[in-house]
């Protein structure tokens, strides 16, 4: 499976961006997926992750209220809906596909297949 990440780009502090993750080689249907993002000079850390057949999501306490997380399995297609964004939101995003069970979706070693990771800039 090949995982394209999109979207990115130099948004104001309050704007909105729309991240989108497109799979090829294979369905994704079958596939935890989660996105990641990584600050640059720091390590990835885990921003949220949804079901195999969306009925859960999951996110981290510092995205939590801001950003949704959808997926379109008939597409096969993951959306990170990013509102409200602050500067320390800056960071490049990756979105991944794995097998976790949903407990673990936020441990980046348990996902297989990365995307190249798109960079989303928040000036203040």
């Amino acid at each position: 499976v090949q995982l394209q990440a999109s979207g990115g780009g130099l948004v104001q502090a309050g704007d909105s961006l729309r991240l989108s993750c497109a799979a090829s080689g294979g369905s994704l249907r079958s596939y935890v997926m989660g996105w990641f993002r990584q600050p640059s000079g720091k390590e990835r850390k885990f921003v949220g992750a949804v079901s195999r057949n969306s009925g859960g999501t999951n996110y981290a306490d510092s995205v939590k209220g801001r950003f949704t997380i959808s997926r379109d399995n008939s597409k096969n297609t993951v959306n990170l809906q990013m509102n409200n964004l602050k500067p320390e939101d800056t960071a490049v995003y990756y979105c991944a596909a794995g097998t976790s069970a949903w407990g673990s979706a936020y441990l980046d070693r348990l996902y297989y297949y990365w995307g190249q990771g798109t960079q989303v800039t928040v000036s203040s």
